[in-house]
């Protein structure tokens, strides 16, 4: 794409402000027609208000300033308007019915008629069509709910093209994707390019954008900082990073000197049976062990059973439990329960923070605490003074961004949202935390701030297990990594043995290697 292509998209002096909040003031935007154009900056910045605006979510009127498309003004009453001109925004959350059919949702509310009725065969055809499109080989009679959600995306692109889409706008697609399937979606955006489609795209996966856009525009709080020409320009990383955050970042993760003790936790043999399928055991004999002091990470592929493994352990609250055993401090422990395992001092911060995390319809002050409430009751009722006040030193000590902590957890951005969650787990004093996927979803800056609570927490003494996808981010926070393939614990690598290729070798082989630290001693039980 050259600078030379028309221009098929312009935003002039967007200003779009909600109570309290100026979300966007004075952003300049131009989209020309062909190319792959990124918005980056950190959560906050406004790059999913800006695409609300052009996609007539916001609609024309609730802001100021000018839409330009195809050399026209235009003023989108909703989203049904933007559609009709071809302009179809997919976002995080995906919009797909889980109780209908891959051609149900294709055409909901745009089912093919013939004499008056929805013509099912005419819209089993276009399904098939539409699903060549994107690489989709299932039956379009598949329930959503039993494809995957890398699937997911491509049927929600499948709908674009059934709204014959002309610009696609794309909040964050690969963000709870595997490598494998971020890959097919990115190739699937170079193949539409050369279709001559434009699409728009969101993203904090700064690597994939740096290989795939065109054009990169970065916001910084509602502001319009700079648009950068990829190739002409020579954008790498790290001058994306200096324009989101307004500095350089000369390493992603805070200098840190591990003090580690001695194993504290272990677990032995943990097996487990799938909560549906009988015959499938998503933990198979699986052990390991953390010291005082260590950040421990565990590497897989999806569906490798990282999460299952957690979940199991943070009282059984996953799968069918068949046999292990879990030691702490030398004493072996019984997690029948969620209680239980906050008695025993885990904690486990799901990997969706949204749906499992926390209750959207609670204030940050109630999500802070909500993980033990006996800490600040007396006789079954709680001391607000205490609730408020402990709310405010986790705001202060975890530079939540909020002017307040009596705010709806929904007003955050997906960092501060999940500082708060991180928040809820910290009050209850645990010894081990296991983070899923922390930094699933946030900017780099906000991804920083997050490590740095990591190590922080490691050097009081605890614990911390952290299940992460990207590989660079268990190698340069962890202190030790475990490798899962299929259930089994594969490979227990050291930091300074811990690379892209060893660690990817051990998470898709069966072959167990030999544990790197020593066993608890094991004592009576208490």
């Amino acid at each position: 794409m050259t600078s030379s292509a028309p221009v098929l998209l312009e935003m002039r002096s967007i200003t779009k402000e909600f109570p309290g909040v100026k979300a966007l003031e004075d952003v300049n935007l131009v989209v020309r027609s062909g190319e792959i154009h990124a918005i980056c900056g950190e959560n906050g910045a406004g790059k999913s208000t800006l695409m609300k605006v052009l996609s007539g979510v916001y609609p024309y009127g609730s802001y100021t300033g000018d839409i330009i498309y195809q050399g026209s003004e235009s003023r989108f009453s909703d989203i049904r308007a933007s559609e009709h001109a071809g302009i179809v925004i997919i976002h995080q959350e995906l919009a797909l019915v889980p109780g209908m059919s891959i051609t149900e949702n294709l055409f909901l509310g745009n089912e093919p008629r013939r004499f008056g009725a929805i013509d099912w065969q005419a819209a089993n055809k276009k399904a098939y069509e539409l699903m060549a499109l994107v690489g989709l080989k299932e039956d379009p009679d598949t329930l959503i709910k039993d494809i995957g959600v890398g699937k997911q995306q491509l049927v929600e692109i499948a709908k674009a093209f059934a709204k014959d889409v002309r610009l696609l706008i794309l909040d964050e697609p690969t963000a709870a994707l595997n490598e494998n399937d971020s890959q097919h979606l990115l190739d699937l955006l170079l193949g539409f390019k050369e279709r001559g489609i434009t699409s728009i795209m969101i993203s904090h996966k700064l690597n994939e954008i740096e290989r795939i856009a065109d054009t990169i525009t970065i916001l910084r709080d509602g502001r319009t900082i700079e648009s950068l020409d990829v190739k002409g320009d020579g954008v790498n990383e790290d001058r994306i990073v200096r324009g989101m955050v307004g500095r350089d970042l000369s390493s992603r993760f805070p200098d840190h000197t591990p003090n580690i003790g001695e194993v504290f936790f272990e677990v032995r043999d943990w097996t487990v049976r799938h909560p549906i399928s009988a015959d499938r055991l998503v933990c198979k004999g699986s052990s390991f062990n953390v010291r005082r002091g260590e950040i421990v990470g565990f590497a897989g592929l999806m569906g490798a059973g990282r999460t299952e493994l957690a979940m199991s352990l943070f009282g059984r609250s996953y799968g069918h439990w068949i046999s292990g055993h879990v030691y702490k401090d030398g004493q072996e422990i019984v997690l029948k329960t969620v209680a239980d395992a906050i008695r025993h001092g885990l904690a486990y911060v799901s990997e969706d923070r949204k749906a499992i995390g926390l209750n959207l319809l609670d204030d940050i002050k109630t999500s802070m605490v909500a993980a033990k409430l006996s800490k600040i009751s007396r006789h079954g009722v709680l001391d607000q003074v205490k609730e408020h006040t402990y709310a405010e030193e986790y705001r202060k000590s975890l530079r939540v961004k909020t002017p307040t902590v009596d705010e709806g957890v929904t007003k955050l951005s997906g960092g501060n949202q999940q500082k708060v969650v991180l928040a809820k787990w910290m009050f209850t004093d645990p010894d081990l935390l296991i983070l899923d996927e922390p930094t699933r979803g946030i900017d780099v800056g906000a991804k920083y701030e997050i490590y740095g609570i990591i190590q922080k927490l490691a050097d009081q003494g605890k614990g911390v297990i952290v299940i992460s996808s990207e590989l660079p981010e268990l190698i340069g926070l962890c202190d030790r990594i475990y490798t899962v393939f299929e259930g089994t614990i594969t490979g227990d690598i050291a930091r300074r043995d811990a690379n892209p290729e060893v660690l990817m070798k051990q998470m898709t082989s069966t072959k167990t290697q030999p544990s790197q630290q020593p066993t608890m001693k094991k004592m009576p039980t208490s």
